[in-house]
C-alpha cells in the first residue's frame, strides 16, 4: 500500500511539473491579408511575450533549482522538476516568427517612405531687376603704373 501511495505522489509531482511547449506556427494563414499596421501590432504584441516568456524561464530554473536541492533529503521531490524547456521552445518559435515578420513587411515595403508625388510644372516667374554694379573708379592717367 506505500508503495502504490509513492506512485501516486510521484505521478501528482509530476504532473505539476510544467506546461508542455505550444509554439506559436511561423507561417500563419491570415499573413497574406495583414497590412503593415496588423503587422507591427503583431511584432510588438511577440516582443511583450517573449519578455513574459523570459521571466517564466528565470522562474521555472529557480523552481528547479530549489527542488532540486530539496530532492537531496526526499528524492521524491525530483519528479517535480520542469526539463521541458517550455519557455526557451516557445522564445525561439516566436524570434522565427519575427523573422518572417521582418520579411513580410519588406515584401509589402513597410516602413518605406512612399515616393514623392511630381509637383506640376510651375509656370515661370519674370526675373526681379538687379541693381547694377556701382562703377569703380578709374586710376588717373598720369597715376605710375604698379609693377
Amino acid at each position: 500500500m506505500r508503495i502504490l501511495g509513492i506512485v501516486a505522489l510521484a505521478a501528482a509531482l509530476a504532473g505539476c511539473a510544467g506546461r508542455a511547449p505550444a509554439p506559436v506556427a511561423i507561417v500563419q494563414p491570415t499573413d497574406r491579408f495583414m497590412d503593415c499596421a496588423a503587422i507591427l501590432a503583431e511584432v510588438q504584441a511577440n516582443n511583450g511575450k517573449v519578455t513574459a516568456l523570459a521571466g517564466d524561464e528565470g522562474g521555472k530554473t529557480a523552481q528547479n533549482v530549489i527542488v532540486g536541492v530539496a530532492g537531496l533529503v526526499v528524492p521524491i521531490l525530483w519528479f517535480g522538476m520542469d526539463f521541458q524547456g517550455t519557455a526557451g521552445k516557445e522564445v525561439a518559435a516566436l524570434q522565427a516568427r519575427q523573422q518572417y515578420l521582418g520579411t513580410l513587411a519588406e515584401q509589402k515595403r513597410c516602413g518605406v517612405e512612399p515616393e514623392p508625388v511630381a509637383a506640376p510644372p510651375r509656370a515661370k516667374r519674370a526675373a526681379k531687376p538687379r541693381p547694377a554694379a556701382m562703377p569703380t573708379a578709374a586710376p588717373p592717367a598720369d597715376a605710375p603704373a604698379k609693377q
